[in-house]
């Protein structure tokens, strides 16, 4: 049995079901044959899933970063020539 915190089980459940199911696509390929394997393989995939999927999030991120940027920059030029025209 494994213990989670209240109110994380369908969570927990979810997590074991994805798992499962990735192991069982390892184990049909017929590549690996032992269930230690097999786990260490699926959990190797999905890590490297995980750090692919955060790389993508930090470069969406930093590009969403020099957008805003850009735009305050365009903000703050637009002020400054309103100002000068009032001048």
């Amino acid at each position: 049995m494994i213990s989670c915190e209240p109110g994380e089980e369908d969570a927990l459940r979810d997590s074991a079901a994805f798992l499962d199911s990735r192991m069982k696509e390892i184990r049909a390929s017929g590549k690996v044959m032992s269930n230690e394997r097999i786990a260490v393989m699926a959990a190797l995939n999905l890590s490297h899933e995980v750090l692919a999927l955060r790389e993508q999030a930090s470069a969406s991120g930093d590009q969403l970063m020099r957008k805003i940027n850009a735009l305050r920059d365009k903000v703050e030029l637009a002020l400054n020539d309103t100002n000068q025209l009032e001048l």
